[in-house]
């Protein structure tokens, strides 16, 4: 395990820095691009904390005029050991973090670390490097993707997912995640004990739906089981297309449950 040393940097004025870029609208074509902002985030480490709030600002404050930000936090359970175990962490948002150094060509893996759109990453607190390949990321053309018929019925959801094909793509990997609007835990041991943490947009479900044509359009039926304790009314459905060779971002929408 490789963990960050960076200190989180005080996010006290946080809105005010970004009231220096555009604020949220449309741009001239009349269309914002998603980008994808995932965090690699732990409620063990003591440098988490200002990612999560900088990933929350993201959110709510939506302070780029391109980007249409898409949220998703992926706690890892490698901190938990280490006296606190984090109650939204998955072995499985670990594994997917390391698949990123693989590709990042990096040593390890590290918290917070944020990963724009599977094309960049950097430490999750930093929000001049977060700014700049978010708007980087929204300079690339998207794969539109339409999620409807979202049926609830018990412990389980189903929707409908069209993926609207382009010639000029190959083959994508199709991802469903449904995540917490907000999670808030009292942590009582390890890095943060005695602090009382909030989360935006928890993943707690990430399921891989299967490999789609991107040349040409399609439509999946995907049935999600949702764990027990998640509240489906404060939860959001995260749908996107993932390149099979680099992991970048191809397509991604959002839709409320």
């Amino acid at each position: 395990m490789k963990t960050s040393i960076y200190a989180g940097a005080a996010v006290a004025g946080l809105v005010a820095t970004l009231a220096g870029y555009a604020p949220a609208a449309e741009t001239t074509s009349g269309t914002r691009v998603p980008v994808l902002l995932e965090l690699f985030t732990s409620e063990g480490c003591s440098s988490c904390p200002p990612a999560d709030r900088l990933l929350e600002t993201f959110d709510r404050t939506q302070p780029f005029a391109k980007a249409d930000l898409i949220v998703l936090s992926e706690h890892v359970d490698y901190w938990d050991r280490l006296g606190w175990k984090d109650p939204y962490s998955s072995p499985q948002f670990s594994a997917r973090q390391q698949e990123y150094a693989d590709r990042f060509s990096r040593d390890g893996v590290y918290t917070p670390q944020l990963v724009v759109d599977g094309r960049f990453e950097l430490v999750g607190s930093d929000q001049r490097s977060a700014s700049s390949a978010i708007q980087k990321a929204a300079g690339e053309r998207k794969i539109p993707i339409v999620v409807s018929n979202v049926v609830r019925k018990e412990s389980q959801i189903t929707t409908s997912i069209e993926v609207r094909g382009q010639s000029e793509y190959g083959k994508g990997v199709l991802y469903v995640a449904v995540a917490s609007d907000r999670a808030e835990s009292h942590v009582a041991r390890g890095e943060n004990a005695g602090r009382s943490l909030a989360h935006v947009a928890v993943a707690r479900v990430l399921k891989q739906v299967g490999t789609v044509d991107l040349a040409k359009a399609s439509t999946r039926e995907v049935t999600l089981t949702i764990p027990p304790g998640v509240d489906v009314n404060a939860s959001r459905l995260v749908v996107f297309v993932q390149d099979s060779r680099s992991a970048h971002v191809l397509g991604i929408a959002e839709r409320r449950i």
